[in-house]
């Protein structure tokens, strides 16, 4: 019998991760922190998905980053794939095709991960993603649907319709993201998983989908990949073409259109780490609740996440805060509003602040 054949990573490195400012910014963003772990989440993502039945991953990423990337990537030992560098921001749904297009056979299994996720369940991943191999041999395109234990508004929710194989099941309907009335509902059900955005297809299956259901995408990615300069390890793709792509998710470019889409339910310790509010819910805590990393000192303070790579953060008879310290740049609001940096932004991009993109000092 032959070997199954390996999967290939595939790792979306291109976010900007402003919901983590001040510590997240253009020049270094989160992925690229180590904001769980020691090592940071692209390091961590990478290791998820290596060793037997694992081809070397495949980057794509904003061209800006390739030179960190590649030195963090060195630091993990894991075996060198191929850096696709963006010459623009054009969402999920080009940046995946980046990928299928540059794969060297249309059979190749593409295992799509987010750079920046948190999976605390490793070995209950990769059986997931065992699980969904036959039916994506067969051409379906599988997605990994997040057992939800909230009526979270956040995310967007998969239906879970009828069994095709041991713990798998056509997607019955992409929802977005719902109010809390009906997430509540969702959670009764027990028929609705978070959609994580972690894929797993066939290269061919992708491009024949994207070509049925996004053709401009489709028509843009493969002539920027066919005219792509490759220069060792990365590939540029051709600007002027990759640009000419409309922007769009593959949620609603492809998953939510296409006829053969699965889901498999997991439960992992997934987060996307997607606020502030979402790194004190996963992070170790002390016997108050409070959460610290860097310089600090806490007196009478409980439920707060505090974290400084700068000055010393004295809190004193505080509570249920976010405090985030960088050498030029201070956060603080009430812990359960971190969505709410985005007000933040919105005002330095008004104001052309250079706390956005200047790297953490």
């Amino acid at each position: 019998m032959s070997e199954p054949r390996p999967i290939t990573p595939v790792i979306l490195s291109g976010g900007s991760g402003t919901r983590l400012w001040p510590l997240s910014r253009s020049q270094r963003p989160k992925q690229l922190l180590g904001l769980t772990h020691p090592e940071t989440m692209l390091q961590l993502t990478v290791r998820r998905a290596q060793g037997p039945g694992y081809a070397p991953p495949v980057i794509v990423a904003n061209a800006a980053h390739a030179d960190l990337i590649e030195a963090q990537l060195a630091e993990t030992a894991v075996a060198s794939g191929l850096l696709i560098l963006e010459p623009d921001a054009r969402n999920t749904a080009p940046a995946i095709a980046l990928a299928a297009f540059a794969a060297s056979d249309p059979d190749d299994l593409l295992l799509v991960m987010p750079s920046d996720h948190v999976i605390e369940n490793e070995i209950g991943f990769r059986a997931a993603v065992e699980a969904a191999r036959g039916v994506v041999e067969g051409g379906w395109l599988a997605t990994f649907g997040m057992t939800p234990d909230k009526p979270e508004t956040g995310y967007g929710y998969i239906r879970i319709g009828a069994a095709l194989d041991a713990g798998v099941y056509r997607a019955e309907k992409f929802v977005e993201k719902p109010s809390r009335e009906v997430a509540e509902t969702y959670l009764a059900e027990r028929r609705y998983a978070w959609n994580g955005g972690i894929f797993l297809f066939r290269a061919g299956s992708y491009v024949d989908a994207l070509e049925r259901h996004a053709p401009q995408i489709a028509e843009a990615v493969r002539a920027s990949v066919v005219a792509g300069r490759r220069v060792g390890d990365r590939l540029y793709p051709e600007a002027d073409a990759f640009r000419r792509s409309p922007s769009d998710s593959v949620d609603y470019a492809v998953m939510e259109k296409a006829e053969r889409v699965a889901v498999v339910p997991v439960e992992i310790g997934w987060s996307d780490v997607g606020s502030w509010d979402a790194l004190h819910e996963i992070a170790p805590k002390d016997s108050d609740g409070n959460v610290h990393r860097g310089e600090v000192v806490a007196i009478d303070t409980s439920g707060c996440l505090i974290r400084t790579d700068g000055p010393l953060v004295a809190a004193v008879g505080v509570k249920d805060l976010i405090i985030v310290a960088t050498g030029d740049a201070v956060l603080v609001l009430p812990r359960g509003s971190s969505q709410d940096v985005k007000r933040a932004i919105e005002q330095l991009k008004r104001d052309g602040h250079v706390t956005l993109d200047r790297a953490v000092v």
